[in-house]
């Protein structure tokens, strides 16, 4: 027995309508058949018809025109979806049993019946579009869908006006989100989110250009329209947008691959309908493009209809293996778990017709949406009622019934309860932000492989790519920092855990087009070859060498820029790369900031910078060129310290060594002798006094340090230059009115004119080395130039060449480097600058230097004035060993004057008698007793120390007998 679910308004809308009974019947029974509710028996039926044909007509004018005071017993809401499609399939059955539990929770409605009704839009806009219309004229609340992106964009034109809010739990294009829609809710992810978790999976692997397959509709070219700008914003790029259509055939798609298979890139984000999709990797695998190199990225359309099948077919995913896809993350919760096990059993009864996917969660839950926002609506008095639409009418006999569809009076506060619900469901928290986005977007990462799939990560707004769950990292500050950013490993195509280098060259038979310069001077570096060979020198054979160490063949050919008879301009030559005139520029380019703009240099290869040449010339020895090495200081101190050490150990040894005594003047030759001879370590006169051979020790250690540095002094500036010009850098250069020569087409004319406002027409261009050595022979007053300005590499050639007749004056005041020049963001310019640094490192880069480059040098960087303040000897450099040794010389002669006292005290003569004779004479005398002692301290010290012992002995012996003389006095006589 079938059952059915009578609405009012339905029955209202027969008998206004004056509709025949049948149609009637037709409706009810489809309202029944999409919706799965048993209410009323078809016995029943007839009964319910007789007693709706006695109802007065003023009862249906009263229901048309008046406001319903109280709570109604039945809300009834539309759902739009394709019912035989992927989503459609899993959202029906999803949103049946969210109506049955909707209705079995008395505390959410309070009573009041959920009904839904349900429109198959059968995947055509128009169709979808003339269904939303007949929803709406049923005068529904609001709508669920549709699943469609397209649909959406017209279905929310009309909710506008008529003032229904539309929840989508399909409809995931990110314009929608636009405050052109205001009624518009989405109740899924928005792809904004999932074109960001894109973006970061690709920059996590370094790739730099990807290739996008979408399906072309409002759909697809809006998520690919945000992948882009997701993708400049790290420095990445959508190489091609290879459109299909909306009912793409095979043969469509087989024609799109082969032409992007011809293109460079090797990374592909496909993002279409999941109805149809799987073409697009059959066709793929039959152009073996589902090989080891490829990378395959489908958004989350390929885990839906993957979770849609069950079980997968062989074929199926033989097919996608190696699939890098995207899946909405629902937390595992254990209502969850419980939804998916009513799911299977429905399954194994065979009452679903689909798998549960994502987007049947979020069909469930929208439901459940519109239900709490139904009841806090209807709790907070608000009233379903609806009014005619001014602008709907139907006019010059016109049959579209337009003035049935009217508007929701107070739509725009349910959509407020809408948008301000928060609970939780089978998706998780159930809220929107500010922009009517739900919160927390997260996304699983799934790896295609066997029989199944894997989880390799999740992406989030909150955390970024990761290998734990977004709730938990949820719990824990925020960490998007690289180092944290962090997945599985991924199983590519071709069964390989190898990364796709993700480009390869491409595969249309044309090899990279690569700009020399044809130089005319300093051909060493690059040039024209003589023979078949298009160019040769230095730069052509590093290029050649770094290639060789690349995994892969670059095929290439070299095309000579310039004329031959002048040097090319070299910022032309890097236009025409940014203009894809060439695909690469091989040589002396110089890695400067307005180049960098444009294109992408590799690491250098050469270190270079801009340096000022001048004429410089050799000068001849002087006759007192020895005096040089030492300051006048250093030389008066010296000398100073030669006497003084000289007097000191003259001290020291005079009372103990018979070789420090003699006559005054024997004495004084001493001491000069002694003292300068020290110089040479050729004093022969012997030391023997501790003291003495303190001081000589410490002194020759100072004389030693000495005779090294003046010897090292004097052998540097002998063999310095000298300047025959007034510049000595730069600085100079610039204070200066007198003419600058360049070299033709280097950048140097453009720093010296912009960047250090030198005037043009103090700079002129030289173009052979020869004309350099006559122009600064020539100077400013012979029509020549003051100086040269150019990079070092050239100057350094330039100066060996010309016998170092000149010198480089000042450091360098740029800072650069030689590079190879490529197009924006090719991949080639990172893996060459790669194989730049080990040509670097295994000396092969050192090698080919040698080879074209001369290694003779004579360039130096100051002038011989600086140098000869460099190399002399100053007092600040020695001063802290003259202060040891002048310390150890006072602490010597201390300790000697401190001896001699003691010994003065104790054995000096006997003043006494003196001191009587003094006190007789009177104080006019006391002046000539001080002399007299002076005279006797020096007369004391001046005696050599072994006297002055046996004057000690000789003493005490006197003392004895006068001792024993005085005591034989004092005894008595015998008679």
């Amino acid at each position: 027995m079938t059952s059915l679910s009578l609405s009012p308004d339905s029955l209202h809308e027969c008998l206004r309508n004056r509709r025949p009974l049948h149609d009637w019947l037709d409706i009810w029974y489809w309202d029944c058949d999409a919706v799965g509710m048993c209410h009323l028996y078809k016995m029943r039926l007839s009964l319910v018809c007789i007693f709706c044909c006695f109802i007065p007509m003023g009862v249906t004018g009263q229901h048309q025109n008046t406001t319903l005071q109280s709570r109604p017993s039945v809300v009834t809401v539309g759902a739009l979806f394709t019912l035989n499609s992927v989503i459609g399939r899993a959202a029906s059955t999803a949103i049946q049993i969210a109506v049955e539990e909707v209705n079995a929770d008395l505390s959410v409605l309070n009573g009041t019946r959920f009904d839904v009704v349900i429109g198959d839009t059968n995947c055509s806009g128009f169709v979808g579009t003339i269904e939303a219309l007949q929803l709406i004229e049923k005068e529904v609340v609001a709508l669920i869908g549709p699943q469609s992106s397209g649909i959406a964009h017209v279905i929310s034109h009309v909710v506008n006006e008529l003032q229904i809010p539309l929840v989508s739990f399909g409809a995931t294009d990110p314009t929608l989100s636009a405050l052109q829609y205001p009624f518009f809710v989405r109740s899924t992810q928005s792809d904004y989110f999932q074109m960001q978790a894109v973006a970061d999976f690709v920059d996590n692997y370094g790739w730099r250009e990807v290739i996008a397959i979408f399906v072309d509709d409002d759909y697809g070219r809006s998520g690919i329209s945000v992948l882009g700008d997701a993708l400049a914003k790290k420095r990445a790029k959508i190489a091609y947008k290879a459109a299909l259509p909306v009912s793409a055939t095979l043969s469509a798609i087989n024609d799109l691959l082969v032409t992007i298979n011809l293109m460079e890139s090797r990374v592909y984000v496909v993002h279409v309908n999941p109805d149809s999709g799987l073409n697009v990797f059959r066709v793929a695998k039959s152009l073996g493009m589902m090989a080891r190199g490829y990378a395959w990225i489908a958004t989350d359309w390929l885990t839906s209809l993957l979770d849609s099948i069950e079980p997968v077919p062989a074929d199926t995913m033989n097919t996608v293996q190696g699939v890098v896809s995207f899946r909405h993350h629902i937390p595992d919760t254990d209502r969850k778990k419980q939804f998916i096990s009513r799911w299977s059993d429905l399954a194994k009864n065979k009452s679903v017709s689909s798998s549960l996917n994502t987007y049947g969660l979020y069909a469930y839950d929208s439901v459940w949406l519109v239900a709490h926002a139904i009841n806090s609506f209807l709790n907070e008095g608000g009233v379903i009622s609806y009014s005619d639409d001014p602008w709907l009418h139907d006019a010059n006999g016109s049959t579209l019934h337009l003035a049935a569809l009217r508007d929701f009076v107070e739509g725009r506060s349910l959509l407020g309860k809408v948008l301000g619900t928060n609970f939780t469901g089978l998706t998780g928290e159930v809220r929107f932000d500010s922009e009517k986005n739900l919160i927390n977007p997260a996304y699983d990462i799934i790896n295609i492989v066997g029989t199944g799939s894997r989880r390799v990560g999740f992406w989030s707004n909150y955390s970024s790519l990761s290998v734990t769950a977004p709730e938990a990292l949820r719990q824990k500050p925020e960490n998007t920092s690289s180092g944290n950013q962090k997945l599985n490993s991924v199983i590519w195509p071709g069964d390989t855990a190898t990364q796709p280098r993700g480009w390869v060259f491409p595969n249309n038979g044309k090899p990279l087009r690569i700009g020399v310069p044809n130089r005319v001077s300093y051909k060493g570096f690059v040039g024209k070859a003589p023979g078949p060979e298009v160019a040769k020198g230095f730069c052509i054979d590093v290029f050649d060498a770094a290639v060789s160490l690349l995994p892969y063949a670059v095929p290439h050919q070299f095309i000579l820029f310039g004329n031959g008879i002048d040097n090319p301009k070299y910022d032309e030559l890097v236009h025409m790369v940014a203009e894809d005139k060439f695909d690469a520029v091989v040589g002396d380019i110089t890695i400067v900031t307005n180049r960098t703009r444009i294109v992408d240099f590799t690491q250098p290869y050469v270190e270079s910078g801009l340096v000022v040449v001048a004429p410089v010339k050799h000068i001849n020895s002087s006759a007192w060129a020895f005096l040089k090495p030492f300051t006048v200081e250093m030389w008066l101190v010296t000398g100073s310290f030669f006497l003084f050490v000289g007097a000191v150990v003259w001290i020291l040894e005079h009372r103990v060594n018979t070789e420090f005594r003699g006559t005054p003047r024997q004495q004084l030759v001493t001491v000069f002798w002694f003292s300068f001879s020290t110089m040479f370590f050729a004093q022969r006169e012997n030391t023997t006094s501790t003291l003495g051979r303190l001081v000589l020790i410490i002194w020759l250690f100072v004389v030693l340090i000495i005779n090294s540095s003046y010897t090292a002094s004097l052998t540097s500036i002998l063999t310095v230059q000298q300047l025959s010009s007034r510049i000595e850098g730069i600085d100079s250069l610039i204070s200066s009115n007198e003419p600058i020569g360049i070299q033709t087409g280097s950048f140097a004319r453009n720093y010296l004119i912009q960047e250090l406002n030198i005037a043009e027409s103090r700079i002129k261009t030289i173009e052979h080395p020869e004309e350099y050595t006559q122009a600064l022979q020539l100077g400013p007053q012979g029509g020549g130039v003051a100086a040269i300005v150019d990079e070092l590499p050239y100057v350094e050639l330039f100066l060996t060449a010309s016998k170092c007749k000149f010198k480089i004056v000042g450091p360098e005041f740029t800072k650069s480097g030689w590079g190879f020049a490529f197009q924006r963001d090719s991949p080639l310019a990172v893996d060459m600058s790669t194989a730049i640094l080990t040509l670097s490192e295994n000396g092969d880069l050192q090698r080919i230097h040698d080879k074209w480059l001369s290694q003779d040098g004579c360039s130096s960087s100051s002038t011989q004035e600086d140098e000869v303040d460099t190399n002399r000897l100053k007092l600040q450099s020695f001063w802290g060993l003259f202060l040891i040794c002048g310390i150890a010389c006072f602490i010597a002669l201390t300790v000697f004057f401190a001896r001699i006292l003691c010994q003065f005290n104790k054995y000096g003569p006997d003043d006494d008698d003196d001191m009587e004779r003094n006190d007789a004479i009177g104080r006019s005398s006391r002046w000539s007793s001080r002399s007299s002692c002076i005279r006797k301290i020096i007369e004391f010290v001046d005696r050599k120390e072994s006297e002055v012992k046996s004057m000690s002995r000789s003493g005490r012996s006197d003392n004895q007998r006068k001792v024993s003389s005085d005591a034989s006095e004092g005894e008595p006589s015998v008679s």
